[in-house]
Parts: structure tokens; sequence; C-alpha cells
């Protein structure tokens, strides 16, 4: 039987490993740390969490996130078993022990009787006689390993750092205010002419929205982290420094746009959406990449005309990362289309955050079970949390080239918005159903929706 070969042994690596190890397959798990130790880790522990110590909500009837965990707990993970064993209390959320954890993953690991654990670097291409092999290297991989995956892929499909706009749920934009109209009505290669959502602002408006940009407080980034800036991706805080009117010349200029509620006056200033997912759910505010500190983002996207309710399925950030161009170059089995042997997994596939990162080494490592055995890889329905976010970073996602030939592909938490639409039932002797009680009724439907699916899918794979 063929032996699997796992490089990288994070959240995502040590998930692939032990997934593929209990479906019997022979797996080598391989660790550059310590021999080649990383600017952010502290240990040479598998799984270290080296940011928080928290894997967000664990409600998972309500939040996403929640249900993605109790989707990794029926599959059998490893990472939430360990992080279950070392909670802390957190509310409603999970955090745990992170030396206890990294310690319980190490340990489970390093004693399955299915897993080898080479501690080496892969410089470079995985050799050729490795026919089966998962890249889980996440947003650390080794400078000679990412050279070689970029070579492979092309120059534009592995970036190097995040340029990330926020991402807003349409059903939280007041449509009421905002229009939809493409630049100069232009349809593109791929739309109608009514392509963006448009948010206007009058003067007085565009100069409170600049101050706040100016006072808000900025997210403090350690020296590894630490990007570089480019004209292109500029943060919008960094525009609005070099001038009030920079912005209005630039992301938020108002040309080419009439507001069919008020024809006659062109606004001073518009916040342009974008359609970010294939599904219609989300939306993402163009050129509005920003180092501010998430708790402040909220607050000042929210001063923006038909924002002022929005829930954000992402906020914004500028930072060091390494991430496939997945909807280019991986196919829905996460298998590389120009080298399939190599599979890819965690958050070098275009994922955010730890829970994120293990789910996708937790389905790659059972999709290359599968082959090992003969099979093929069963992908889960996109209804469920494991298959909402395959599906994004495979082909989900609505890249900018049908609009303006840029690249726009992002890492993204899983969020509701990745799912397809549900309309709960109205409960008996309401007239008009809204508000936090519906949308709380739909993140329920979604999630039992998910969680039905997700049963029928492991019998069968």
């Amino acid at each position: 039987m063929r032996v699997i070969h796992v490089i990288g042994g994070g959240l995502a690596g040590s998930e692939a490993a032990w997934q593929a190890a209990e479906a019997g397959i022979d797996v080598v798990l391989h660790e550059m740390r310590p021999i080649r130790p990383t600017d952010a880790h502290q240990t040479d522990h598998l799984a270290e969490l080296v940011c928080s110590n928290s894997f967000r909500s664990d409600d998972h009837e309500h939040n996403a996130v929640g249900l993605l965990h109790e989707e990794m707990r029926r599959a059998g993970s490893l990472i939430m078993k360990c992080a279950d064993a070392h909670a802390l209390p957190a509310g409603g959320a999970l955090a745990v022990d992170r030396d206890g954890f990294s310690k319980a993953v190490s340990q489970a690991i390093e004693s399955h009787p299915k897993i080898a654990v080479a501690r080496e670097e892969i410089a470079g291409l995985p050799p050729a006689e490795w026919d089966n092999v998962i890249i889980a290297t996440g947003p650390l991989t080794s400078p000679a390993l990412a050279d070689a995956i970029q070579k492979l892929t092309g120059e534009d499909s592995l970036a190097f750092f995040d340029a990330i706009a926020p991402i807003v749920h349409y059903d939280s934009i007041d449509m009421d205010i905002v229009w939809a109209q493409s630049r100069y009505d232009k349809p593109g290669p791929a739309g109608t002419g009514a392509d963006y959502l448009n948010c206007p602002m009058n003067e007085a408006q565009y100069n409170a929205f600049i101050d706040g940009l100016l006072n808000a407080p900025l997210h403090e980034f350690k020296d590894w982290e630490i990007v570089p800036y480019f004209d292109g991706c500029l943060p919008i805080e960094v525009m609005a420094e070099r001038g009030r009117e920079t912005l209005r010349h630039g992301p938020m200029k108002p040309v080419g746009l009439t507001n069919p509620r008020d024809p006659d006056n062109r606004p001073y200033a518009v916040v342009q959406l974008r359609q970010d997912n294939a599904l219609g759910t989300l939306w993402n505010m163009v050129g509005f990449q920003t180092k501010m500190r998430y708790g402040v983002q909220t607050e000042i996207f929210r001063m923006i005309p038909g924002l002022e309710n929005a829930q954000f399925a992402r906020l914004g950030g500028l930072h060091r990362n390494t991430f496939l161009n997945s909807p280019k170059v991986l196919g829905p089995d996460l298998r590389l289309k120009a080298d399939p042997r190599l599979r890819f997994a965690g958050q070098v596939t275009g994922v955010e955050g730890y829970v994120e990162s293990a789910a996708m080494g937790l389905i790659s490592g059972r999709f290359a079970a599968a082959e090992a055995k003969g099979g093929k890889a069963d992908i889960p329905p996109q209804t469920t949390a494991f298959g909402a976010l395959v599906r994004h970073i495979t082909g989900g996602h609505l890249e900018a080239e049908a609009y303006s030939g840029a690249r726009s592909f992002q890492p993204m938490n899983v969020n509701f918005g990745l799912f397809p639409a549900i309309t709960p039932q109205k409960p008996d002797g309401i007239k008009r159903w809204r508000g936090p009680e519906k949308a709380k009724a739909k993140k329920k439907a979604i999630s039992t929706r998910a969680l039905a699916d997700l049963e029928t899918w492991l019998k069968s794979a």
C-alpha cells in the first residue's frame, strides 16, 4: 500500500496525518522544526499555536465556526479532541491551554503506529517517487519550497502577503440607500452593467469618514509580519494620510455613477461593493484593505451610508502570509492541477484561522487516504461547513479579472455567507418576521441541514 507524505506539522498537517493514518494508511509527517526554526514558533511541538489560544465560538447552532467544530468532532478530528481535552473557561468560545494542547497533539501523532515523524526540511518540491503528498506548510512555508511551488504554478499563483478588504453579508446592506451600477454602465466580460453596489456620500459624510480613518488605531505588527506597500494595494488610511481628497480620486471616486434616487446631483464620493462569491451572499468593499484594528473597523465602516447595520464576514487586513491562488491552481479534491501528486491543506490553500486550517487538513487527509486505497475523493456537500470551505477556495470565489483584470482571491474564515441560502419556516402566529429572530432561525436551519448532510457524507465516504 502506498505511503502518504505530509509536509508541515502544524494544525493542518497534524490533522491530515491523523486522518490518513486512522484510515489505515502509512504516513510520514515531515516537520522542519527544530532543524530549521521560524520567527513565530517557540517550541518544536506539533500544532503549536503561535497567536491566540482561542478556537472562537463553539455554538454549533448559530455560528459557522461552531458548526465547523461540530463537523470536525463528528469526523474524528484529532485537533478537536485535544482542544476539548485542554479547554479553558472562555464563555461561549473554545479556548485551550496552548502548551497542553500542542503536547497532546504531538504525543498522539508520535505514538500512532501508522505515523513516522521526520524532523527535516523539504527544500524544494518533494522527490518524484513520492506519489501521494500533502503540503500543509502554512503562512511560514520555507523559502525553498515556496520558490519551487511558485515556479511550478506560475508567478501569479502564490502570494506572500494578504491585502484584504472587508466583506459584507448582502442581507445586511440597506438597499433603500445603495444602488446597483457599474461605472459608466460597462458590463465587462461577465457582467450586466449593474455589477457593483454603490454607497453614496455627501461632502460632510466623506469628511467625517476621513477623520475617522486618520484617527483610527492601527494594528502593530511584529518584525516578521511586516509587509511592503505597493501602490496597487495601499491601506485606505495610508491613502487618507496622503491628502483628504486622495480616496475621492481613488477607490471612492464618484465618476461614471448616477444615483437613481437623486439623478441630478452626483455623489461627493462613492464606496463600491463587488460580488465576492457565486452565491451572491458576500460582497467585497473595493480597494478597502486596511491596517486598522478589528474593533474600530466595524465602527468606521458603518459610517458609510447603506452600511449602518452591516454584518462583516471578514474584516480588512494587510499582513505577511503565503497562500495559493487556489481557484486557479487547485481542483475540487485539493490536488494541484500542474502536478496532481501534490495536494494542499491548511492556510496555504486560502482559508483563515486555526479551525479552518485544521479542517482543510482533515479533508485532505481523507482525500489522500481514499486515493491510496485505489478510490477517489468524495467531496463533502456544499451545504456542510467542510464543503462550503472547499467550494469557496476551489471555485466559489469570483475572481476580479472579470471586472478589472486584477487578482482578488484572499484568505477567508468560515461564515454562513459561504453556504447555499435556506428559508427557515416562519413560526405560527407571526405576521411579520424579521430582524434578529429571523436571522437566528436562518443560522440554525443552515446548521441543522449541514449536520444532516454531513452524516450522510460520512457514511458514504
